[in-house]
């Protein structure tokens, strides 16, 4: 299988310019950035100087959109709401000319009826948009239960997901593994991947590669080589994202409030490892 995998560099809590994150990912060796469509570090530029900034850096990009006032939705938003601006915010992203989108977007407070026809009508704006989007598994959100992802996808065949397994490891309080019924089900349909290593009871593990913390390293890594194996969509790379990061994810030392990892260098590790048991004759560096 000819398959292309790429390495981005998150700039989520990232508090730089732009240019000084195309040269650290470059540094890294990631082969792009991923950054929030509203980060401090895009808004003050024009579309014209990112894309300058990204080419003279060898950088793709990857444009993340979450819809309903912050990552996590208000529930004062409706679904016409998070349409609305979902149809602007694509717009401004398609001018970045990035390498995909991916989308944070609903409300878990919505009921089933409300859920199905505000994902036909975002796939339908999806489908019009001549960037590759895909739909994040982010808690909060309308794929946040993995137990009815199979209702889902059956309803609704166009979904492409961001698959993000470490929400649903803090929703359902367990370890995603491959021959669960959710990730069976999502298998051929992801395109992008964010590689947090989650745990039964919170979404971030302090360490990936700390001893302690081997075996949900390891449900992890079965799931995404599972994602890359079954993968639909030869003519487009598949794109992973090493997402630790701060904002509550990274535990703290108790008293100082410092992290217990720089997430910066976790990620350049995670990266880096990634690239070593992965499907690694396919990896593109």
């Amino acid at each position: 299988m000819n398959l292309k995998l790429l390495l981005f560099k998150t700039l989520w809590g990232w508090q730089d310019s732009l240019a000084k994150a195309c040269e650290r990912s470059q540094f890294d060796d990631f082969d792009g950035l991923e950054i929030n469509l509203d980060h401090p570090a895009l808004v003050v530029l024009p579309p014209s100087e990112i894309r300058r900034l990204l080419q003279r850096g060898q950088q793709r990009l990857i444009i993340e959109i979450a819809t309903g006032g912050g990552y996590t939705p208000s529930l004062d938003w409706s679904p016409d709401d998070h349409l609305a601006q979902l149809s602007e915010d694509l717009l401004r992203a398609v001018r970045l000319n990035p390498l995909k989108i991916t989308l944070i977007t609903g409300s878990d407070s919505w009921s089933e009826p409300h859920q199905d026809s505000f994902l036909e009508a975002a796939l339908d704006q999806i489908e019009a948009c001549p960037i590759p989007v895909t739909l994040e598994t982010h808690r909060s959100r309308s794929l946040f239960d993995p137990w009815r992802l199979s209702a889902r996808v059956a309803k609704h065949p166009r979904l492409r997901l961001t698959a993000d397994l470490s929400h649903w490891c803090a929703v359902t309080e367990r370890l995603m593994t491959p021959e669960l019924a959710p990730v069976q089900a999502m298998a051929g349909r992801v395109d992008h991947i964010h590689a947090r290593v989650g745990h039964a009871q919170g979404p971030s593990v302090s360490h990936p590669f700390a001893p302690e913390w081997a075996e949900a390293l390891e449900a992890h890594r079965l799931c995404w080589q599972f994602f890359l194996d079954r993968s639909l969509h030869l003519d487009q790379p598949i794109t992973i994202t090493p997402e630790f990061g701060p904002d509550g994810y990274m535990p703290l030392h108790p008293f100082s409030a410092n992290p217990l990892s720089d997430v910066q260098i976790l990620n350049a590790e995670m990266a880096s490892w990634l690239r070593s048991n992965l499907l690694p004759a396919a990896v593109d560096s």
